[in-house]
């Protein structure tokens, strides 16, 4: 006896299968729970973190051109390049905030409909709903457990482990490093450029822009590297987690047995079909004598098909006629 889920070979004597956890006896897929189709969302989520880590690494990065232009500015006293040194920093995070919109909608779109499966998995043991896949992004403090929960559980029950894949713990442990250092370091920034001199009349002017870009740069080497270890730890997942969803829904689509079609002129024929049920499933309806169809039934009428008497032969002719009678 195999698991209708993953296929492994089972004994009567276990209720659950061993691998995948499905109760004896039950589909890969609850009959009547609705299911969502997850491998689309989850490529476009995908592609959207993948985006957003690139375009942060380029923010994390721009000090550096930063640094250079103020270096630029110092050698031909020029204060007119460190503006636009800042419009660079600026012009390279707006790019970023777009895709990161882009990415936490396709995210959580998708654990939404990646939570919603495991309804309708047997064996599955989640442990919050599904609309705290949205809210848990939402809700002040809940934000920094409530996720990661969500997503344990839909790993747990995709990936058939009874526990906590490790690429969740390092997915979140990256993300919280990336979101609360991101936030601190964009503040420090802020604070620092606050107190540099607007216009620079002498060398400590334009070395205090650059200490600035050197320093930024330095504080955003921590969350630029916890920002890409997160961005791959997430489409990881969502592509392991897409593709099993996706095989489990499908080996529980039902194969339909291709029936024989019949030449539209001749409708059906009288009688059962082999096996005694109609092709379909449908058993064939009484008649009356003739092929004619009871009164009052409202069934179209079929033509009779008659019945033709077929003589045996022998040999290439048979005889017929009173020698063959005599022969009898």
């Amino acid at each position: 006896m195999r698991c209708q889920t993953c296929g492994d070979p089972r004994s009567p004597e276990h209720n659950d299968c061993p691998r995948c956890h499905t109760p004896l006896g039950q589909p890969a897929v609850t009959p009547g729970l609705a299911t969502y189709r997850v491998r689309g969302i989850g490529l476009a989520a995908a592609i959207a973190v993948g985006a957003t880590a690139v375009l942060f690494l380029a923010v994390a990065l721009s000090p550096l051109l930063g640094m250079a232009m103020a270096r630029q500015a110092r050698a031909d006293g020029d204060p007119d390049l460190l503006l636009g040194a800042l419009i660079v920093t600026v012009v390279a995070a707006l790019p970023m905030a777009v895709a990161y919109l882009a990415a936490a909608v396709l995210v959580i779109i998708w654990t939404w409909r990646a939570r919603k499966n495991t309804d309708a998995f047997p064996g599955a043991l989640p442990t919050l709903g599904a609309g705290w896949a949205i809210a848990g992004w939402l809700v002040p403090f809940a934000s920094f457990v409530v996720p990661a929960r969500v997503v344990a559980n839909v790993a747990r029950d995709s990936l058939w482990r009874r526990r906590t894949p490790a690429l969740v713990f390092l997915w979140w442990t990256a993300w919280l490093v990336f979101s609360i250092g991101e936030r601190v370091v964009s503040r420090l920034d802020s604070q620092a450029y606050d107190k540099l001199p607007e216009t620079p009349f002498n060398d400590a002017g334009y070395q205090a822009h650059i200490d600035y870009y050197r320093d930024s740069l330095l504080r955003y080497s921590v969350p630029g590297v916890a920002c890409v270890i997160a961005a791959v730890a997430l489409i990881v997942l969502i592509q392991r987690i897409s593709t099993e969803q996706e095989a489990r829904i499908a080996r529980a689509l039902p194969v339909w047995p291709t029936a024989p079609v019949w030449p539209a002129a001749q409708g059906w024929p009288a009688g059962s079909v082999s096996g005694g049920h109609a092709a379909g499933g449908a058993m064939p309806s009484p008649s009356a004598p003739g092929g004619e169809p009871p009164a009052g039934s409202g069934a179209p009428v079929a033509p009779a098909l008659t019945p033709t008497t077929v003589s045996p032969q022998v040999g290439p002719e048979a005889p017929s006629g009173p020698e063959a009678q005599s022969r009898d």
